[in-house]
């Protein structure tokens, strides 16, 4: 297949939720597990950040990327949806997957796809995570789709997690409270790795407290930080807040790289 073709047989694998609702929504992370085992496991040989949000999630993103490229890193960038061409789901260093990359991912696996019925949100996953390992990024920035607790790229252990804020949506399958939203984004927190919470409200922070206290990680609300005003594209007044989760996860990110303020004012 070139790559037209072989887009349009990935977007026929979208998930029959789209046309079913709730009773279509896969309930466990058995299909991303068994792609990752079908694919070695490249997403343990990669050092990962995990963010997940209603809002802002994308921006977040694609500026901490940008922090670590600026500080000299080899930086994978995994985002959802794309504006106009699929490989704006999947970048190093600000440059789009290769369409042969694409296709020739396909078909090496697509008997296994069939067979084991997953969705195009499981294969672009798996895609992102082999792409990164093969091209050997220092680091992938990983956006979580939907939610956070069943969502596909649930199966890192990054180096932080993020969560930006919690608001209404996708309520057919994550709740309809602050708190069951909560809960599910709360999912990506992991034993042991530290957690920034952008925004927060009297409903949500007992959740993250809760999760963190139950997993043994260091929670930071961003919120509550104090920050200067940083130039950037992304960094208008509008984006106040994501500011200061960029600032705070960074600050963690310290920890693992060579990261100076001059880095984060480009």
């Amino acid at each position: 297949m070139n790559y037209q073709e072989t887009l349009d047989w990935m977007f026929a694998q979208l998930p029959m939720f789209q046309q079913q609702g709730a009773s279509a929504y896969k309930k466990d992370l058995t299909n991303t597990v068994l792609l990752c085992k079908e694919l070695g496991n490249p997403e343990n040989k990669i050092k990962t950040i995990h963010i997940a949000g209603t809002n802002g999630k994308g921006s977040t993103s694609s500026m901490i990327a940008s922090v670590l490229q600026e500080a000299g890193y080899i930086v994978g960038l995994y985002t959802s949806p794309h504006l106009k061409d699929f490989r704006e789901r999947i970048k190093i260093n600000g440059v789009e997957i290769p369409e042969v990359f694409v296709c020739d991912f396909i078909a090496q696996h697509k008997t296994f796809f069939e067979s084991n019925q997953l969705s195009f949100f499981e294969m672009t996953v798996g895609l992102a995570f082999d792409y990164f390992e093969k091209e050997k990024v220092d680091v992938a920035v990983i956006e979580v789709g939907m939610g956070g607790r069943l969502d596909s790229t649930n199966v890192i252990t990054p180096m932080v997690s993020v969560i930006t804020n919690i608001g209404f949506d996708h309520t057919q399958f994550l709740g309809t409270t602050y708190r069951k939203i909560a809960f599910e984004k709360a999912g990506i927190i992991k034993p042991g790795i530290p957690v920034v919470i952008g925004e927060y409200n009297e409903e949500t922070q007992p959740v993250f407290i809760g999760k963190a206290t139950e997993c043994g990680s260091e929670l930071y609300f961003a919120s509550d930080l104090i920050t200067r005003d940083y130039p950037g594209a992304l960094l208008g007044d509008y984006q106040f807040h994501n500011k200061k989760t960029v600032v705070q996860t960074v600050e963690i990110l310290k920890r693992f790289f060579t990261i100076t303020e001059e880095n984060l004012e480009n």
